[in-house]
């Protein structure tokens, strides 16, 4: 690897990659046939540790995707077992709150890119002319925690 923005060599990627499938770093280097040093060495590496979290990146919304593709399996399993009839009063009440806490976070993460999204808007430069404070407030708003009965973010 030659200076500040250089490509990875093959065997760096085979690393990376070694890094994603192996259960830990002994069994990557194992399977890549370097050196603990080595290893240690290229992870110090601007370069190296950009290619690394890309590639932890790339996998996780790949996993994130197939849990994805799940979730209307999931959804109708928590309403058939809400009205099930068979079903103890207690994994419905579960269930219910499952689905009324899931409801909410869509809510609020569709409120949050909302709010985002007119605050990029506000400045084609991305900058923040003619923002108010009151713009803002809501992104911060405390929220109510029922499994402790407080607010978020309190002591």
């Amino acid at each position: 690897m030659e200076g500040h923005g250089a490509r990875l060599n093959r065997k760096m990627e085979s690393v990376i990659a070694a890094l994603l499938t192996q259960r830990n770093q002994e069994e990557a280097e194992r399977a890549v046939d370097i050196s603990p040093a080595t290893l240690l060495r290229w992870l110090k590496l601007p370069e190296f540790q950009k290619a690394y979290r890309e590639a932890r990146r790339a996998a996780h919304d790949q996993s994130i995707a197939r849990l994805q593709q799940g979730t209307s399996a999931a959804v109708s399993t928590l309403l058939k077992v809400m009205v099930d009839p068979t079903t103890l009063a207690s994994t419905k009440v579960r269930a219910a709150d499952s689905v009324l806490d899931h409801s909410a976070k869509s809510i609020e993460l569709e409120d949050i890119d909302a709010r985002v999204a007119r605050l990029k808007g506000i400045h084609p430069a991305g900058g923040a002319a003619g923002l108010r404070r009151r713009d803002l407030l809501p992104l911060w708003r405390p929220r109510y925690c029922p499994e402790n009965h407080q607010v978020a973010g309190s002591a």
